[in-house]
């Protein structure tokens, strides 16, 4: 597997596709690794080029000394494109992805074709409820947490009839290394947007899930109404809309993405 060793952090990446095709980065949520985006690729690359990668402190991506910020986690998107010589690509996140999204429209639009912000807000609150889970997966381990959040990312009667995906994701989150998790729990709290998101100006579509609550549509709507020309889509699914609903998220962002 390739990795990306940057000023202060090696990052783990995948590229899929043809080289000559365009570029569209995914980024992942907290706790997860690029893999979360599998059932994404096939249909993703028979448009694009696309480079997934760990976020520091997950999967195999190195883990600095926290904490984080949103603003190093968008740095570290400029530093992997840098090093491998891409000049402008399109970028799709979830969650803590999409806030790393936004960052990335406000402060380096030039980079950025196309926006997608997927289950995520431009201030997920209150910061105490960070704090708490930074220093409890500090102290037990991510696995201590990795039931209770995991419940949260699909809806009850999707994780019903999935079994084997939910075991899979607690085993992701709970494999993520406490330190850097905690780091990146840091980053999400002490990040706030929604004063800055009104100057992304580039296309840009928001979706929501019906059935998220970390980031309830409410947030996605916010986002749509303050990010100029933004379009808005509410899938029926949970937090990980990606894959509670993939056949429908992938067609909606390829459908955005070729206009």
């Amino acid at each position: 597997m390739p990795y990306a060793d940057l000023s202060d952090v090696r990052l783990h990446y995948q590229l899929d596709g043809d080289e000559h095709l365009p570029v569209l980065v995914l980024s992942n949520s907290l706790g997860t690794n690029f893999g979360m985006w599998d059932p994404q690729v096939p249909a993703f690359t028979q448009h694009f080029r696309v480079l997934r990668y760990d976020t520091r402190g997950h999967g195999q991506s190195s883990v600095p000394q926290g904490p984080y910020t949103i603003g190093q986690l968008g740095g570290d998107v400029i530093g992997l494109l840098d090093h491998l010589g891409i000049g402008k690509a399109s970028f799709c996140g979830l969650s803590m992805g999409g806030i790393t999204g936004m960052w990335l429209g406000v402060n380096q639009p030039q980079r950025l074709d196309k926006l997608v912000l997927c289950n995520t807000a431009a201030y997920i609150g209150p910061p105490e409820n960070w704090t708490n889970r930074a220093a409890a997966v500090e102290r037990d381990g991510v696995a201590s947490i990795a039931a209770a959040v995991v419940d949260k990312w699909l809806t009850p009667a999707y994780a019903a009839q999935q079994p084997a995906l939910v075991a899979s994701l607690k085993a992701m989150l709970g494999a993520s290394p406490a330190a850097g998790y905690a780091a990146n729990c840091l980053a999400v709290r002490d990040a706030d947007l929604r004063g800055e998101i009104h100057r992304i100006d580039l296309p840009t579509l928001v979706i929501a899930g019906s059935g998220d609550l970390p980031t309830p549509p409410r947030d996605g709507v916010f986002l749509a109404q303050t990010i100029p020309g933004a379009h808005y889509v509410e899938l029926d699914a949970a937090h990980i809309s990606n894959l509670e609903q993939v056949e429908p998220f992938s067609r909606v962002v390829l459908d955005f993405l070729a206009r």
